[in-house]
């Protein structure tokens, strides 16, 4: 890493301009995925999967089901991003670490276990708002651990959700969010646009 969260956040830009000639290393993609899932869940679920399109035939899958988008094939690397349904009944194995290294007691964890299961068992409307914003959060980081490690990212929404999970085997409890293309930048790349200021978006109360 060699820039502050402060630094990489505001010189993150949404690229769309890669260097098709630059690969990632597998040990790259893994430490992208293990920062990304630094990001917060409720209950500390985890439900979300990364899915990382390297190879040309991959690539070439992906651009197909994502209305021919170019970055696709020239990133190094694009993250399908999913979010799980029903991550209620994958809570108490996710919380085994938690337990296993003193962090919560067993009480705890069945408590939250009972909690979770109580507000999402039959509740779709709940189980896909909670993949989502999984997914976003886990999205969002890994975006942050790219600018960290000297690359771009460039997130997209314009793809065909069916089209992905039909392409990449996904079950029917993984949502296909967003789409992250990673790589080393190319010319052409817009800086990170003006925001609103913040007095437009914040009240204080």
């Amino acid at each position: 890493m060699t820039l502050s969260i402060k630094e990489a956040i505001e010189q993150r830009i949404s690229a769309n301009m890669f260097d098709p000639t630059k690969s990632l290393t597998t040990a790259q993609i893994e430490e992208l995925v293990r920062l990304a899932t630094c990001a917060p869940t409720a209950f500390n679920f985890q439900n979300w999967k990364f899915i990382a399109v390297q190879s040309k035939e991959a690539k070439e899958r992906l651009k197909a089901v994502a209305y021919g988008q170019q970055k696709i094939v020239d990133a190094a690397v694009t993250f399908i991003v999913c979010g799980k349904l029903e991550a209620h009944k994958g809570l108490a194995h996710a919380l085994k670490p938690s337990v296993a290294s003193g962090l919560l007691e067993q009480s705890m964890a069945d408590a939250w276990v009972q909690m979770a299961h109580d507000g999402h068992e039959g509740n779709p409307v709940r189980q896909r708002d909670e993949a989502i914003r999984s997914a976003s959060m886990g999205a969002m980081t890994l975006m942050l651990a790219a600018q960290s490690m000297g690359l771009v990212s460039g997130p997209m929404i314009g793809f065909d959700p069916a089209g992905v999970a039909k392409e990449f085997k996904l079950s029917e409890k993984e949502v296909p969010a967003m789409l992250v293309a990673v790589g080393v930048a190319a010319a052409g790349n817009w800086p990170q646009k003006p925001r609103l200021p913040v007095q437009e978006v914040l009240t204080i109360v």
